[in-house]
């Protein structure tokens, strides 16, 4: 690699150390890294903004933008009230069972929305009924990211590398139902027995805090039902858009902006209120670490890692699909998921046409999207649902530190891909 290469990679290890070790804000430090980035041209204007491969990836940004002014006129009807005594209820106040709740309707709704709206609409619902029940909340925050990234791996539109993925491998929302879901049903059923585990320290359970639960009436924590009603329409119509993507071709992010308009104007909620609940610093930390890991793009260090691998497993079909997926699962841990992905997938085709195309060298492309998906789960900045709830937490006063997220992210990660391994090599392999 270049002089400039080693440089890149000097800027972007300094800048994560400093995102990991929380010595300055994340943001700070994510922006302090892509400034020095187009300081040194490692990358430049063009490629930092308008660059589809290696720059800011706009449909994350307007996507989670769209959505944030949704939830935040959601939040305005009383609708999270509603659901948290609703859970709590439904749970009876015991803090496992309302975990397990929690989880298996964040991976269920991932599945069909993207996993970055699900944090956004569950994490209100989360802070709600924890304060009720006198739990703390970062047990539950934490495990709801990681099922979110679990669930979202499952379908095409329930995690944006899938996307990605779908778009150059030319495989349809069906393929990923047949050969992701079985397996991501599976990776469920274990999540939930480890979450026991991860989180006992926040299993307290308060008699008397569960019995006042029990004596609430949902229904009355609806402050405004024609603005409910109005809302639950335009998330239902982005819903529907979501799930139709392939038909329809609108990609995520416009229907995002489209429903997030829709919605200020047809009702009596002012752009100020509509946009009160953005969480701005999380925008502008994908934008720093996009440009961050696009320098690397541009100045050939993720190619030249991506050509060794393929170099390393060249016709060997098996061993290939291995290291593809523990190496997807660790890079993933590292820089996020999108842009690795959209790197990466290039490389990837190229392996399953000297594979034998979509037959047996398919599987190459499950390898990709499990440990992609999977593997970002693994760190505080390794999938785009992570990032937003940290800054969801820091907002309502909770913040999670780096470490305290990874130290649980990286055993379901490992424990997961492991999982997947004899998946793998079982289906497509033996």
């Amino acid at each position: 690699m270049s002089a400039l290469a080693w440089l890149s990679v000097a800027v972007f290890l300094g800048a994560y150390a400093l995102i990991a070790t929380e010595r300055i804000h994340r943001v700070a430090a994510a922006l302090g890294g892509a400034g020095i980035m187009l300081l040194i041209h490692a990358s430049d204007a063009g490629a930092a903004f308008f660059s589809e491969q290696t720059g800011v990836d706009w449909n994350v940004i307007f996507l989670l933008l769209g959505m944030m002014v949704i939830v935040g006129v959601l939040k305005q009807t009383g609708v999270f009230e509603y659901l948290a005594i609703w859970a709590a209820k439904r749970a009876r106040g015991k803090p496992y069972r309302l975990m397990v709740l929690l989880v298996v309707i964040t991976a269920s709704a991932s599945a069909l929305l993207d996993n970055v709206t699900t944090v956004l609409l569950i994490a209100p619902v989360t802070f709600l009924v924890c304060e009720r029940l006198a739990l703390p909340v970062v047990p539950y925050l934490i495990a709801e990211a990681l099922a979110s990234n679990i669930g979202g791996a499952a379908t095409l539109v329930g995690d944006p590398p899938n996307i990605i993925i779908a778009s150059r491998g030319g495989l349809s929302f069906n393929d990923f139902l047949i050969h992701m879901a079985p397996m991501v049903i599976v990776l469920m059923a274990v999540f939930v027995a480890l979450c026991r585990i991860l989180f006992r320290k926040a299993f307290v359970y308060d008699p008397e805090r569960a019995a006042d639960i029990m004596q609430l009436n949902e229904r009355e924590a609806i402050a405004d039902r024609k603005l409910l009603w109005q809302s639950l329409a335009v998330l239902g119509l982005v819903m529907a858009a979501f799930v139709l993507h392939p038909v329809l071709h609108y990609e995520p992010s416009v229907v995002a902006i489209l429903g997030a308009g829709l919605l200020v104007a047809a009702t009596k909620v002012t752009t100020e209120q509509a946009i009160a609940e953005v969480e701005w610093p999380t925008l502008v930390f994908f934008m720093g670490l996009f440009v961050m890991v696009g320098a690397l793009v541009e100045t050939g260090v993720i190619g030249q890692i991506s050509r060794l691998a393929v170099e390393a497993t060249a016709g060997q079909l098996g061993l290939a699909t291995m290291v593809l997926l523990w190496a997807s699962a660790a890079l993933s841990a590292i820089v996020d998921n999108i842009p690795y992905v959209a790197t990466m997938s290039p490389i990837v085709a190229e392996l399953v046409q000297a594979s034998g195309g979509n037959g047996a060298g398919q599987v190459l492309w499950w390898a990709l999207a499990f440990g992609a998906d999977l593997g970002g789960n693994a760190t505080a900045v390794g999938a785009a649902a992570n990032v937003v709830v940290i800054g969801i937490a820091a907002r309502n006063g909770t913040p999670i530190s780096f470490w305290t997220f990874t130290k649980y992210g990286l055993i379901v990660a490992v424990v997961t891909v492991a999982l997947v391994t004899p998946y793998l090599w079982l289906r497509y392999l033996l």
